[in-house]
Formats: C-alpha cells, structure tokens, sequence
C-alpha cells in the first residue's frame, strides 16, 4: 500500500529538506538545495527510485509512535518489538559546508536488530552511482554529485542489488549513528560531523528559538509547530521561503494537478511577513523583506509571481517521465511555467508587505519607496488588462475581482504612506485617483446585487475564496452588506464537507485542467478570519478547531485536505497553511494570552 501523504514528518537545514516516513524510510530528500535534484525519489516513485529505510530487521509497517522533541524539527520514532524496544532519531544539523542526513538508533530495551538499506539514487531517481569504500566510508559517485556514508561506532554494511545494506543490533542504552554527507564530486571531502554533539546542538539551537515565540495563547504548540516548519522553509543564505519542500504531490491522487513548489511566491509575502512580527520573529521577517526587495528589483512590468531561492527568475518546466507519480499521479513536473503568468494582485501584495514593515517599524530603506512609487506608477497603465489571478489558472486571461482588489490595495498603501511618512514623495492626487477609479469598477462590474456577492472574475457567475480576503484587506468595512453577502455565498457555494474549495474546479473552464481537487487549507482559515471580523467568532473558532483536527500527528498540514477521504492532498508541508494556522490563530486568541 502506497504511504498517504500525511504519513510523513519533515526534517531539515534551513537550506534542503527531508521527508520520513513512519515506516523509517527516508523518501524524499534534494540534494543541496530546496530545488536540487532529489537523491531520495521514493516519493514520487517506488524503492528503485532512492530511499534509506532504518528500521528494525523484519519490520515493514509503521512505527509504534513518534514524534518531534519538543519545539525542535528533531524527529524521535519508536518502535516495540517482541525483542524490546528502540529509537531512530532523525535530524539535518545546521551546515557548516555540506549538508549531512544523520540518523542515530538508540536502544531502549531489551536487543533489537536493525536493518537499513541505503538506495542513493542521484537526478530524481535516475542515476545510479558508483559506490566504493574509502577510509571506513561508503562513498557514493555519480557525475557532480558525491555522498558519504559512515556510522560511529562502524557497523558491518555491504553492496546487494545497487544499495547498501547494514545490520546490527542495539541493547538497552547502545547508540549506533549513522551520518550521510553530500558534497561536490570535483571537492575533497568536508569535514566530518560529530553525530551526537550534533544532536545535542540541533536541540539546543532550535529550542532556543522556540523559546522566542512570543504567542501563549490557546493551541500554542501548533503555532509553534507551525512557526518551526516555516524556519525549516527558509532557505537560511537568502531569506526566502519555498512553498513547500516538495513537487508533484497530487491535488487529486491520480489526477494531473502535480506542481513544482520550491520556489518563492510573492503571494505568500504579507501574510509570512505578518505572522513572522506577530509572533516575534523580527530577524526573520526582515530577511523576508530583504529577499523580498531584491527579487522584485528592476522594472515593474518584469514584475514575477514567484522566484528561486535566490531571487532566480527562470524556471522552466519540464516532466520527468521516469517517475510514476505518487500513488500513480503523472506527470512529475519540476520547474513551474506559471512563473511566467501576469498577476497583478502581486503588485498589492507586495505594497502590503512593504506597508506592514513600515507600521512595525522596520528602518526605511530609499530603494523599497523607489519601487513601490515604480510599481504603483505603473499599475495606473496596466490595471485594466486581464491576468491570470492568484490561482495560476491555465485557462487564460480574464478580469479576476480579487487582483483588482489587490491593485486597490497598491494604490490605498502608497497613499497611506504618504499620509503617515512626510518624508516620502510621491504624486498623492493620481494614486488617489487610481485608488477610486478601482475601487468604483469592482463594485461595478465585480460584484452580482441580484445574488448580493462578488464574483470571481467580472461577469462570472463562478465564485472565489479569495474574495473573503475583502474586509481583511480593507477593501469594505466588515459590516457592509456586499462583504456579509458574499462571505455567504462563498461559503455555501465553495463549502465542502464543511471547509472551503478555492473555487470549483469541476464544470468550469476557469483552470484549463480535468479533474478536480480537495478543499484549499488556507481558505479555510480566511472563512474563519472574514467569519471573526463580522462578529461571528463563535463559528470561526470551532471552524479553526476543526481546521487544527487536519494536522497530522507531528503538526504538519499539505496544501488541500479531503474531507471525503480523510486524506491530505497536495504538496507538504505547506507554509501557505501554516501561515493561515498561525495568523488566524493570532486574530482569534492573540487578547487572551497569558501575561
């Protein structure tokens, strides 16, 4: 039976991923970024296409329990055997030169014997590499990529049918650690990593940050966990932060909604940026920021919707036709061709943020005004155009009411700041102007008074959860009429199973895909925010309690959820989830935390 997707935990470096499943299999894992080609392709595929399983010998279902060490991305999991007891512990340390994969077993009780299999598999599961033994390690070559294997103390491992195999056995308070370290192949080897002390570091390090959240509200730990998982998205070298961790998880098992997510979307910007402050993570919101200004830098018509985790702009997209897809889901696409979309709401997005970081006090940079006059200037000439909205839909262009709110939401930030900073400049009359003239055709052409709500696009009868977004924007009052009628609509029309689709996928043309997909995580909580603002908070706190039920059991959410199957859908995790976890759960309970 193919694992289901909530079936695994993360670990991480701040700069590269893994996924572990409960079975003790190491299935995904790039190799050494984010969006580097995965050494670990199981995910996507089967054994042949890379994996490390480290479990107790015979054992082929999933462990007994498991779980992270409290407020760290260190993962425990047990197992209880007729012959006692153990413990794998999973952890990437923070890198020093190269990224390392340690795994130590420990004994619990009584003598338990483990088996692994170590299957690199270089390229997405392409490539199988040359190994060798050198100086008491298994050394793993093929073309640029290089891994080393070694346990302390040494265990007896051995080469059958293209993977390595080891066997031991543990007794009560024995430790045997394992530690797996990519490198250049052109490079000497880096230096070796102490397993233990690394363990003792990771926890150290990541409890200390934790200690810094300053959240004490109700459902603490999974703020937490979420505000963990966020960190382990940051690709630590330039403050970005990647969607997810993974590709071509399937909105719809079998189906061919499979995305590349480990890119950086500005869509994502406010809300990290707002969680980030909220919950006093200042050093990381401001690296968001940084990143932020210099991958939107340059002309505004040049403007993209998402980028490496560098800053990178191209990032074409292609199908690997050797991986079956999970759970048979084809095809597996890396690289993301809506990078190439207009979106305008970008441009509001990323006035909001800038906004945001204004109002918490952020130094003022003159370059960040200088592309926020750029932008605004130039959404005066490019607003009426159709784009392609939020969703990267691929069924064309049209006139999306939520990326003309989002312009409106350009134009009433730049007017706001030169309200609130003297010391900019800018032409306040024409964005005032821009700023109305938006503002009266939404209402006009995006809005049906016969069934008192917004639409998605003008003249569309179809509905978007996006447009729960309007008072929190502040685009209407909460208590106008249109926003009451449409947040009942959106709600009735996009409901299922009691959480919210982002808009229907099946019987429209609006996505250009077939199939269908699960009901979208973060819309959800927008119902529970927009639910909150109209003085509904009753209902938006047992919709956030039920929202928090989806996790799985480490804390983790993926980006859709179906509530026909119980299943979680999408690639994972996902920080447009956790994002909306922890914002809503900052609006529904910030007033009651403790002190």
């Amino acid at each position: 039976m193919h694992p289901r997707i909530e079936d695994y935990a993360l670990i991480g470096d701040e700069q590269t991923a893994a996924l572990v499943g409960r079975d003790g299999s190491v299935d995904w894992l790039c190799l050494p970024r984010f969006d580097s080609g995965a050494c670990f392709a199981k995910l996507l595929g089967d054994e042949e296409n890379g994996h490390w399983k480290l479990a107790p010998k015979g054992a082929e279902g999933p462990c007994t329990r498991r779980a992270y060490r409290p407020g760290t991305l260190v993962l425990d999991t047990e197992w209880e055997t007729p012959q006692g007891a153990v413990r794998v512990t999973d952890l990437m340390p923070q890198r020093d030169r190269a990224p390392d994969l340690v795994r130590i077993v420990e004994g619990l009780s009584g003598s338990v014997t483990m088996h692994g299999i170590l299957r690199l598999r270089f390229d997405y599961g392409s490539i199988v590499p040359w190994v060798r033994r050198s100086d008491g390690h298994r050394v793993a070559v093929a073309g640029p990529d290089s891994a080393w294997l070694r346990s302390e103390p040494p265990v007896r491992t051995w080469g059958e049918d293209f993977c390595t195999h080891s066997e031991f056995t543990v007794r009560a308070g024995e430790r045997v650690a394992f530690v797996l370290t990519w490198h250049p192949s052109h490079e000497p080897r880096p230096p070796l990593v102490d397993p233990y002390k690394a363990l003792e570091h990771s926890v150290a390090d990541w409890q200390a940050w934790s200690a810094r959240c300053r959240y004490d509200g109700p459902y603490r730990d999974e703020v937490l966990r979420s505000l963990i998982t966020l960190k382990a998205l940051t690709y630590a070298p330039t403050g970005g932060i990647v969607a997810a961790p993974t590709t071509s998880l399937p909105e719809e098992i079998g189906g061919v909604r499979n995305w590349d997510y480990r890119y950086c979307w500005l869509r994502d910007s406010t809300l990290t940026l707002g969680a980030l402050l909220a919950a006093g993570y200042r050093e990381e919101a401001e690296a968001w920021r940084e990143w932020l200004l210099r991958a939107v830098a340059g002309d505004p018509a040049d403007l993209q919707i998402m980028y490496g985790l560098a800053g990178e702009r191209r990032l074409p997209e292609t199908e690997l036709p050797w991986l079956p897809g999970f759970a048979d889901s084809r095809p597996v696409r890396i690289g993301n061709a809506a990078v190439k979309q207009v979106q305008l709401d970008v441009y509001g997005e990323v006035m909001d943020t800038l906004s945001l970081a204004r109002s918490a006090g952020m130094p003022l940079l003159p370059q960040a005004w200088d592309i926020q006059r750029s932008m605004v200037n130039f959404l005066s000439r490019a607003w009426r155009e159709p784009d392609e909205g939020l969703w990267e839909v691929r069924g064309g262009r049209r006139h999306f009411v939520h990326s003309k709110v989002m312009v409106w939401v350009a134009a009433d930030r730049a007017v706001r700041a030169l309200e609130r900073f003297p010391q900019l400049r800018g032409d306040r009359e024409r964005w005032q102007t821009l700023r109305d003239e938006v503002h009266r055709e939404v209402c006009e052409r995006g809005y049906d008074p016969a069934r008192n709500t917004f639409t998605q696009s003008y003249g569309s009868r179809e509905l978007d959860a996006a447009l729960l977004l309007i008072p929190r924007v502040g685009f209407l009052p909460p208590d106008d009429p249109r926003v009451l009628g449409t947040i009942e609509a959106v709600r009735k029309e996009l409901g299922h199973g009691g959480l919210m689709r982002r808009y229907t996928a099946l019987r429209t043309t609006v996505d250009g895909l077939p199939g269908d997909e699960g009901t979208f995580v973060v819309c959800s909580f927008w119902l529970a925010d927009a639910l909150h603002l109209t003085g509904r908070t009753d209902e938006a706190r047992e919709l956030f309690e039920r929202l928090v039920g989806l996790v799985n059991d480490v804390g983790l959410l993926a980006e859709e959820y179906d509530p026909s199957t119980g299943r979680q859908l999408g690639n994972f995790p996902q920080a447009f989830s956790h994002i909306g976890l922890v914002n809503t759960a900052l609006a529904l309970y910030g007033g009651e935390q403790a002190g």
